[in-house]
């Protein structure tokens, strides 16, 4: 579609946020070796693509694709980036090199600026992270998924344990912090199974792990043919011995998923979860871009070649949106109830530009469920509120 001008998203509206949030960018490489059976992300795989990834090609795409979104985030200074996929280390260290040259070209980052990218242990070779990290990655994400050669087949994965704990020992190397990937609730994983992962995962002794229940998502292999996996209650005990392991080797669960070291939490999903802004670049990248008066959505081409295409013409966007004022409560809780330690009131009037009235309904529903603790600054999820989140954050959606 064609790119709007600047003057369209600065005009008079009905919101009035007092500052602009912090500003992150996530760049999508969308390619993978093999598509695993239960992802549902913009994936696709390399030998639908020509049989290699056309690295320069698409560095072309994401340059043009940056500069035309310039406009929309000039002045404002990056606090992270992010570079997801897909499987970004397939991409070679010289194209990452590249690439982030290219950010910081045209960007202001932060001194500070977290930069991460994800890995997989299938695209692992000896000294492959270490040349990432000298391209200017701070922070690797390692997708293990399991340590077990019979769950990683189920799951489809490329690696076997073996590579998948040498890739973990070699990040440890590497950098100074990095994120080590499990699923669980996995086709035939035993409560016994799920804690040799977990062992095998604090041996490793990752300062951040992210842990997520394998879900059945539409449109994917397991959607056609559903494996058969742990049922509700395991599936809820195996989360209470994931919490309990993690938090026996010094790691904070400070998100539903997600658990850290201090000094080690992901300052981009951070972003992202308390309705920070972030600019996406890539083929189907999400973009929410706040102005004085309005938030903004976009959504990239999805498809890479026609991606490609779109960008190298000056118009990547397909899809440019405001966020209704009545969809900012529900848009705003979504993310931010995942977190431990809640939200800030005012930083609910900050992000959204609305007044505490919009959402003291539902907060006082969700106080009589037992679902939040709040006081005159800040709202908590209680631990049933964790346990029951998608019925916490749905309150919300009343105030549309």
């Amino acid at each position: 579609m064609p790119l709007k001008d600047i003057q369209h998203y600065l005009r008079p509206g009905t919101l009035h946020l007092g500052a602009l949030p912090p500003l992150s960018v996530y760049v999508h490489l969308p390619w993978c070796l093999k598509k695993c059976p239960y992802c549902d992300f913009n994936s696709h795989e390399v030998d639908r693509a020509g049989g290699a990834v056309p690295e320069q090609r698409y560095l072309d795409a994401l340059t043009a694709d940056l500069e035309a979104a310039l406009p929309l985030i000039w002045g404002r200074t990056v606090h992270s980036i992010f570079v997801g996929g897909g499987t970004p280390s397939l991409f070679s260290p010289e194209a990452i090199d590249r690439l982030l040259g290219d950010l910081r070209a045209r960007l202001k980052l932060a001194a500070d600026c977290e930069i991460t990218l994800e890995a997989n242990p299938g695209t692992f070779e000896k000294d492959r992270f270490r040349a990432f990290r000298h391209a200017g990655v701070n922070r690797l994400s390692v997708g293990v998924q399991s340590f077990d050669d019979a769950h990683l087949k189920a799951l489809g994965r490329v690696h076997d344990s073996a590579q998948a704990i040498a890739a973990v020992e070699e990040a440890a190397v590497a950098f100074e912090t990095f994120n080590l990937d499990l699923m669980y609730a996995l086709p035939g994983q035993t409560m016994e199974a799920l804690e040799r992962d977990m062992v095998q995962a604090l041996a490793l002794m990752p300062p951040h792990l992210s842990v997520y229940q394998l879900t059945i998502e539409p449109n994917t292999y397991f959607a056609k043919f559903p494996p058969r996996v742990p049922d509700e209650d395991l599936s809820y005990a195996m989360l209470d011995r994931i919490t309990e392991m993690t938090g026996g080797a010094g790691l904070q669960r400070y998100e539903v998923s997600a658990y850290a070291k201090p000094g080690h939490r992901c300052r981009h999903n951070l972003n992202y979860w308390q309705f920070g802004d972030y600019l996406g670049i890539g083929a189907g990248a999400h973009s929410k871009i706040s102005f004085a008066h309005r938030v903004m959505r976009q959504v990239r081409y999805r498809e890479p070649r026609l991606y490609m295409d779109n960008a190298l013409a000056g118009q990547p966007v397909a899809q440019d949106d405001e966020v209704a004022r009545a969809q900012l409560p529900f848009e705003f809780m979504l993310n931010a109830l995942r977190l431990r330690e809640g939200f800030a009131l005012a930083q609910f009037m900050e992000r959204t530009g609305l007044a505490l009235s919009a959402i003291e309904q539902p907060l006082q529903e969700a106080e009589r469920k037992g679902l939040i603790e709040r006081d005159l600054v800040r709202v908590r999820p209680t631990e049933r509120g964790f346990d029951f989140l998608s019925d916490l954050q749905a309150l919300f959606l009343a105030s549309r």
